[in-house]
């Protein structure tokens, strides 16, 4: 594994999303904006602002861009959602109505693009898609499922299945089937036939809140991540799936990614990208941290003073209570300096594994990560 580039594009970064070409990436710097980024490649070390996205109230809390159309997709805490079409080198707003009387948490294009997502505090979910008739896209709301803010949002392969994680400590699995917009042979699912706004699932395995959620590429394993320090897998999703828990260490995760059908990377509040992996028996484990750090600063009188009251304080709190104390991964110096709070995949048309993803955080940095040699790494490792 190794980091490719790092950018420090704001104080602080809500969230991020690439084109299909992997050219550009969509940023809200922490406000009402969105802020387009231009490169030969994303390994390239300087990137340009060629747009700025303004229609927005309040601060946008989610993107997505949507690989085929070209559509981007943004949702805000002014109950808001715009989608974005680039035309004559300016991308025009059309507003969508959500009726919501909270802020909208997170969107995503679903996989065939011809609807999206929305996660909202006012514990419901909008399912936009487009109506051509009167040209404009409209919702479907799944209501009164929720007890809390919806956190998170991932769609099934199949484009009808929704995965969702709450403040009520939940995952759910819900039937995003449309008549009309989705082919009637899409309703035969796992759960067998679904309709609209139907609980197929309900996931009580964290005794936090609930953050990121990801299906897997094949859609037969989901998984999700809690503020209690856990991170949850469940295998063959249907009627009688298989829930496997792992309670870690470390501070929380906020997000997760699936790199391959058996492989997981995930980060969060320790600034530190954890991999999983799945055995042969189909059991996670956790492989190791990925961030090997950057170099050490000059030690400085003061920084040394610091570590050494530090140094001592952490020794009287270990010795002088009856609790464990583990030592944090993320004393050492990571690329991020601040919590990780999303990863994106940097997918090409065709590929099937990631073997490059990105993460942004509360320290405004963009960072590129490679793991296209990350199965020699393991073997290595085990051996």
């Amino acid at each position: 594994m190794a980091v490719v580039s790092s950018h420090q594009l704001a104080q602080c970064i809500s969230c991020h999303a690439w084109n299909a070409d992997l050219s550009m990436v969509a940023v809200c710097p922490n406000n009402n904006e969105v802020h387009i980024y231009k490169a030969l490649s994303f390994t390239d070390s300087i990137w340009d602002r060629v747009h700025v996205l303004r229609k927005h109230d309040q601060l946008v809390s989610s993107i997505d861009w949507a690989p085929e159309s070209n559509y981007i997709v943004t949702a805000s805490h002014d109950r808001n959602s715009y989608v974005w079409n680039l035309e004559q080198d300016e991308w025009q707003p059309t507003l969508v109505i959500l009726r919501l009387n909270r802020a909208a948490i997170s969107v995503k294009w679903s996989p065939k693009e011809n609807k999206f997502a929305v996660a909202s505090g006012a514990k419901s979910i909008c399912v936009c898609y487009y109506e051509q008739d009167n040209n404009w896209w409209v919702s479907k709301i799944i209501r009164k499922k929720h007890n809390s803010t919806v956190t998170n949002i991932s769609w099934h392969p199949n484009n009808v299945l929704l995965a969702t994680t709450s403040t009520d400590c939940k995952c759910r699995v819900f039937s995003a089937y449309i008549k009309g917009v989705d082919a009637r042979t899409d309703a035969e699912t796992a759960f067998g036939e679904v309709k609209f706004g139907e609980q197929l699932m309900q996931l009580d395995l964290a005794m936090g809140w609930a953050f990121g959620v990801k299906w897997s590429p094949s859609g037969k394993t989901l998984t999700y991540v809690g503020h209690d320090s856990t991170i949850h897998f469940i295998g063959d999703v249907g009627p009688s799936p298989i829930a496997q828990t792992l309670a870690l260490r470390d501070l929380p995760l906020r997000d997760v990614l699936f790199l391959s059908e058996r492989r997981i990377v995930a980060a969060g509040f320790d600034c530190n990208p954890i991999l999983f992996e799945a055995d042969n028996q189909g059991t996670w484990n956790l492989i190791r941290f990925l961030d090997e750090g950057k170099l050490p600063p000059a030690e400085t009188k003061t920084g040394t003073q610091f570590l050494e009251a530090f140094g001592k304080f952490h020794g009287q709190a270990k010795h002088g209570n009856n609790i464990e104390i583990v030592e944090s991964s993320n004393i050492s110096n990571t690329h991020h300096e601040n919590c990780i709070t999303m990863i994106a995949p940097l997918l090409s048309r065709g590929d099937k594994e990631v073997h490059y993803f990105s993460t942004s955080g509360l320290d405004g940095k963009i960072i590129i990560w490679d793991v296209s040699n990350i199965s020699e790494f393991v073997s290595r490792l085990r051996l």
